[in-house]
């Protein structure tokens, strides 16, 4: 963790064509949801953004269905390190015909940007999470990890931009610790007036269960505004150990109002 910071300390002071590239007034959403890859690229700097979020999910190792609300908040301090909050503020589960409800965990987390890039040349950061509570509801197929450290890409080539990420996470059940290694690719294309898609596929290896979790995502969104982007979509699993079905609907919203000086 000390190097990890140490390395953001370093990125916190960019170079001055960096600072350029952030809009003065005119502040867009970055958003990160729905898909399952976070963009290398981060917010503008001084806004706080909110990506809100309810999901459905039946037939995972865990449970036989699931309700649940997310969030993340993000709020980019200087142009290359923005800082992130994760939480899963309420779950309504059913396990063997039994309904339960409960809290998902709460993480904390940084980004940094290493390489900021343009058009095809693709943006480079470095990502690292810590699980500060870990919720009293079953998980999804990814499992939550107590630990996670991050290698994030995103680029625009052609028309179409993707964002690919490489996960290193460290999961615990009881007193054992297991590595867990995912990888995620999104692939997202803009339709006629403010909608857009996005396709997804992504890989976990699943150490507890020593199977591998894979799926399928597909979204719709409507940018209806610089600053409200609505989103809705599903997921498909694609292996037996995978959540069968997952559909989720949303949107990200960034305050327009600078919470921080530059």
């Amino acid at each position: 963790m000390l190097r990890f910071w140490s390395i953001l300390v370093l990125l916190a002071a960019p170079a001055p064509a960096a600072m350029a590239q952030q809009p003065a007034d005119d502040p867009s959403a970055n958003p990160g949801r729905p898909t399952v890859s976070t963009p290398a690229t981060l917010t503008p700097v001084g806004y706080l953004q909110f990506e809100t979020g309810y999901l459905y999910a039946n037939h995972s190792p865990e449970f036989s269905s699931q309700s649940s609300f997310n969030e993340v908040m993000k709020l980019t301090v200087v142009p290359r390190i923005q800082l992130l909050v994760s939480s899963g503020p309420f779950a309504h589960s059913r396990v063997n015909g039994v309904a339960t409800n409960g809290a998902g965990g709460v993480t904390l987390g940084a980004q940094g940007v290493v390489y900021a890039g343009e058009g095809a040349r693709p943006t480079v950061a470095l990502s690292y999470f810590r699980q500060v509570y870990g919720g009293d509801t079953p998980d999804l197929d990814i499992g939550s990890a107590k630990n996670s450290a991050i290698v994030l890409f995103s680029a625009d080539v052609k028309g179409f931009h993707y964002d690919t990420n490489y996960l290193f996470n460290e999961v615990i059940e009881g007193a054992v610790h297991r590595a867990q290694f995912g990888q995620t690719l999104s692939i997202a294309h803009p339709l006629a007036g403010k909608f857009g898609m996005a396709g997804e596929i992504w890989h976990f290896t699943q150490p507890f269960l020593r199977g591998h979790c894979v799926g399928s995502l597909w979204t719709v969104n409507y940018n209806a505004s610089k600053t409200l982007v609505f989103d809705a979509g599903f997921n498909r699993g694609l292996t037996s150990s995978s959540t069968r079905w997952e559909v989720f609907a949303g949107f990200t919203y960034l305050l327009p109002h600078r919470l921080l000086r530059r």
